[in-house]
């Protein structure tokens, strides 16, 4: 390098942090954040009552196309699973494809495709370079309504759930979920049993079951279509009308959700022996709300606080001061029927009851005492300034979409999240954490080394013990 150079980059280089007036022992103020506008919707609806939703993004060549079939996992009625399973074996065989061949030409096309069901919808999603968009909806076209559910590959894919279901035994984690929801939901709830089902129910499937709940549970009435990427709304209602416009659906009753209402109780803990465990599985909770809770807002500001960040009380307390668990949380499910509030953390087995102790302190004292302002503050401004990052990509904005038409609110609804966020106050935070966070009233389920911890646990008085076998 050449003294010219060096004395060019020298004059370019910022200037150091003192002349600048930075005092690097002090965190810089927090300014308001500024306000969001979330990309455009245009719509339109099929010939057969489909209706569209497309968002344009030109910055890459790039399309994804996600189906909602409204329904899920809620209408699996008596054979809990079979929506899920459903929603797997679309692209295991279609039109005139088997399942090898449906892979492979996803991989010809430099596509993805996925299709799953959640509690309340049967997915199927595509992405692809926008040169090879036209043969890939026609390959969705064929996962989406000429499924073939051919018998061997059922019977294949059958026995590979019974399996992953056995295997969940063996995992704490999984066993505290299954656990909790048996115990929080009564039975005929939907949630009270798993969505992927249990080795009796999946082992009925075959191939004329898993027909006749697609047939009752996919029709275009109530259907939707979110294009995102780079694509106009002319352009997407063509090349869909052309594909799917004709699909009418079988001719059968509309599935309807299973009755069943969650109350919850007086406080109560459940043990479930893993002997020998080094750690133990907490989850703590009761039943949410919905979606369309008028003091939403506050819950996610009040929930950040308590165990929705990293920088929350619940993961500060038991990770950073105590050094219990690698991480512990908290939060709402929000679904069609309401979902749980849980708080959960894997924590070392010999400081079980110790933890269960800080839970509950964190749960009366956000509900007892004022937030302070600095707190109230880091919150709103994670929740407002995180905003942004889930808009990102083609299947980020989908999902925002998606979410805002299956629990019927406004397209426009992120442009006023911001304000509204910011518009949250102490008294909010607690006056909905009394509301919800009811110590007196929480399911606690503990998977772990019983005879380790259950003095311990017995010992705190937070509640009726008893053992449990899932």
């Amino acid at each position: 390098m050449n003294r010219r150079a060096g004395l060019a980059l020298l004059l370019l280089a910022p200037a150091p942090l003192a002349a600048q007036g930075l005092d690097r022992g002090k965190a810089p103020e927090l300014t308001d954040p500024p306000a969001f506008r979330a990309p455009s919707v245009g719509t339109a609806t099929l010939p057969n009552g489909i209706r569209l939703y497309v968002v344009e993004l030109r910055e890459v060549p790039l399309v994804q196309v996600s189906v909602a079939v409204e329904g899920g996992s809620r209408l699996d009625g008596e054979v809990p699973g079979l929506a899920s399973f459903t929603a797997g074996m679309l692209d295991e065989g279609a039109g005139s494809r088997d399942a090898v061949g449906i892979a492979s030409e996803v991989a010809y096309l430099g596509a993805s495709l996925f299709s799953g069901a959640s509690w309340d919808a049967n997915s199927v999603s595509l992405r692809a370079p926008k040169r090879t968009l036209e043969p890939a909806l026609d390959l969705l076209a064929d996962v989406l309504f000429r499924p073939t559910f051919p018998a061997a590959e059922v019977a294949r894919q059958r026995d590979l759930r019974i399996a992953q279901i056995i295997q969940q035994r063996d995992q704490p984690g999984a066993v505290a979920n299954l656990a909790f929801n048996s115990l929080v939901f009564p039975a005929g709830h939907p949630y009270h049993r798993p969505s992927s089902g249990d080795s009796s129910s999946v082992a009925s499937f075959d191939s004329a079951m898993v027909r006749g709940f697609y047939e009752r549970s996919y029709r275009p009435d109530r259907t939707r279509i979110i294009v995102t990427g780079d694509i106009t709304l002319a352009e997407a209602e063509a090349a869909l009308s052309r594909r799917l416009g004709g699909w009418r659906g079988a001719s059968v009753p509309a599935a309807v959700a299973r009755g069943g209402t969650a109350a919850a109780g007086p406080s109560r803990i459940y043990l479930i022996d893993k002997p020998g465990a080094a750690q133990s599985v907490i989850i703590i909770g009761n039943p949410g709300i919905e979606r369309s809770d008028p003091d939403y807002f506050a819950i996610e500001v009040m929930n950040t606080i308590l165990g929705g960040s990293f920088s929350s009380r619940l993961n500060t307390i038991l990770r950073e001061t105590k050094g219990y668990s690698y991480g512990a949380r908290s939060g709402f499910s929000y679904r069609r029927l309401p979902g749980p509030f849980t708080a959960s953390s894997q924590v070392r087995t010999d400081v079980t009851d110790s933890s269960l102790v800080e839970f509950f302190r964190e749960f009366r004292r956000i509900r007892d005492e004022p937030v302070g302002a600095d707190e109230l503050a880091r919150a709103k401004a994670y929740l407002a300034l995180g905003l942004a990052a889930d808009f990102e990509t083609t299947g980020q904005v989908a999902g925002q979409l998606g979410e805002l038409l299956a629990y019927d609110l406004p397209l426009d609804w992120h442009n006023t999240y911001v304000q509204r966020v910011m518009a949250v106050t102490a008294a909010d935070v607690q006056r909905v954490a009394q509301r919800l966070i009811r110590p007196e009233q929480m399911t606690i389920t503990v998977v772990g080394d019983v005879a380790a911890i259950r003095e311990g646990v017995e010992r705190l008085g937070l509640a009726p013990l008893e053992l449990y076998t899932p």
